[in-house]
């Protein structure tokens, strides 16, 4: 052989390596991203939840105004927020709101006993599952293609072939996770 063709076969073989390293991270960019729009579209129909709710909670318990603007408020605020980071912040919050509701509920036995609010409460459990599975398989898929780009030789061509940063996970903070996991407290 002469060495012509085997200088060749070294640049055919590393373009073939290069195309394959390339393409799995596109494979993987393009799961996460259909991974966050599951988190989004499971995030909307929970949030298109909350009105009803609400509005059921306000029949039986009109007086507790301050947890509804509150739910309210941190509803408006994670519809709006931008990106995995803001989106997680505000989901804390929002989850935080949604006990002191459900907390409120605990305290009017008629409306815990309504069809219509264990159907909603039915719903947002149901919601609440798909959001925690759509997380799971987005920060799987964040994980491996923050792997895979960090891996040799991957991690010698991503920067030249347009991957330069991590993907960011879906997660809460420190203080979110304890406000979350806390008990609500509940005065009349």
């Amino acid at each position: 052989m002469s060495v012509g063709i085997i200088v060749l076969i070294v640049v055919v073989l590393l373009i073939a390596a290069g195309a394959v390293m390339y393409n799995g991270l596109v494979r993987l960019n393009q799961q996460a991203s259909e991974a966050w729009s599951d988190i989004t579209v499971q995030l909307k129909r929970r949030y298109d939840l909350i009105p009803n709710l609400v509005n059921t909670v306000k029949g039986y318990a009109a007086h507790e105004s301050k947890v509804f603007e509150e739910v309210t408020a941190a509803r408006v605020s994670a519809i709006n927020a931008q990106g995995v980071a803001e989106t997680a912040r505000a989901e804390g919050d929002f989850q935080q709101t949604m006990k002191s509701l459900f907390a409120v509920a605990e305290a009017y036995p008629d409306l815990k006993a309504s069809q219509n609010f264990q159907d909603l409460q039915a719903e947002i459990t149901d919601t609440e599952d798909k959001i925690q599975a759509s997380r799971r398989f987005y920060n799987g898929v964040v994980r491996d293609f923050n792997t895979k780009r960090k891996v040799f030789p991957t991690n010698i061509f991503a920067g030249m072939l347009g991957f330069k940063q991590d993907k960011e996970f879906f997660e809460l903070d420190d203080a979110q996770t304890a406000a979350v996991q806390e008990p609500v407290a509940v005065t009349f």
